[in-house]
């Protein structure tokens, strides 16, 4: 697929790929907006809480009993948040031996 362009041909070429280019953005831009849309804060049930997290509901009502995690309560409800949800299991990732060895390397780097 190649294609032979004159240097009288370029400037119109640059100006097809220019507007290619902007046709991609927008559309890259709009499909950025569905997926914000999309991923809109869910709101789970205590059994759907369970299973999202793989626990067993008394789990979820000691952790939430102790403040373990977050959660809303309306009425005799207890509601929580996807976003929150996913916030709590980042909190409790570790760091592999990689990661901290770059991580001591950057800070290293950063202090010299």
């Amino acid at each position: 697929m190649e294609h032979t362009i004159s240097f009288d041909q370029l400037p119109e070429a640059v100006q097809n790929l220019s507007a290619k280019l902007d046709r991609i953005e927008e559309l890259l831009f709009n499909q950025s907006i569905t997926n914000a849309e999309k991923q809109e804060d869910e709101l789970f049930s205590i059994q759907q809480t369970a299973d999202f997290l793989n626990l067993t509901k008394q789990t979820i009502y000691g952790k939430v009993s102790k403040n373990e995690i977050p959660f809303m309560k309306r009425g005799n409800r207890l509601y929580f948040s996807k976003t929150d949800l996913m916030t709590y299991l980042k909190e409790g990732h570790r760091a592999s031996i990689t990661q901290l060895e770059q991580l001591a390397e950057e800070h290293i780097n950063s202090n010299k």
